[in-house]
């Protein structure tokens, strides 16, 4: 199938309306799968973190930027963890930042107190010489999370960091996408638990 017509089938999707507060997880998470269907995968040639090529892209900033996007995001989230001992949520900057600070936020309102972290790529030269940023006590429970995951990188790093640095039990990594492509693997082959709200084959991406 052409990359043009994939467009005009996802444009074809039926439109849901805005969801607010009082809609439930079920509607918030179908409503997060078409915003990703229609405003992040595009199609073209691009060069991804990884370095790797690819047809397509998943641009995550479309969702994770936009107000409606990232309310859906955190309360996806925030179902996924709710129950679980965990102190903070967190991940590699930037691309787990603006979801950290929304699903800590939006937390207070459910009832699940959850301060937020993120990593830096490179430990500041200045001030605390930290690379972990944020109220993340020693020895904390925390889960990481990511906006999509290719090999998984990303995603062992920031453990790698917050383990170092703060004594920190990664109870769970969250992505909103997997690419299919070994990140999975390569995280729970590290001995860490694994969930992806979305499969790019879920929005209707076939795997590379």
């Amino acid at each position: 199938m052409m990359p043009g017509s994939k467009m005009d089938a996802a444009q074809e999707l039926v439109k849901m309306e805005p969801v607010g507060p009082a809609s439930d997880v079920p509607t918030l998470r179908m409503r997060l799968r078409d915003l990703l269907v229609e405003r992040a995968i595009q199609y073209g040639h691009f060069v991804l973190a990884s370095g790797r090529t690819s047809g397509y892209y998943v641009d995550k900033t479309q969702i994770t930027l936009m107000g409606e996007g990232l309310y859906c995001l955190a309360r996806v989230i925030l179902d996924q963890i709710e129950g679980m001992d965990v102190q903070a949520v967190g991940g590699m900057t930037i691309g787990a930042d603006p979801i950290a600070g929304a699903v800590s936020a939006l937390g207070i309102c459910h009832g699940q107190h959850l301060d937020a972290f993120i990593v830096r790529k490179e430990r500041k030269e200045r001030g605390t010489r930290q690379r972990v940023e944020g109220p993340v006590p020693q020895g904390a429970r925390v889960v990481v999370l990511e906006d999509v995951i290719t090999t998984g990188g990303s995603a062992l790093e920031a453990i790698r960091a917050v383990e170092e640095e703060a004594d920190a039990t990664v109870v769970q990594v969250i992505a909103m996408v997997d690419r299919l492509q070994g990140g999975r693997e390569a995280i729970v082959e590290a001995g860490h638990e694994f969930t992806a709200l979305f499969t790019v084959e879920d929005l209707g991406v076939e795997r590379e």
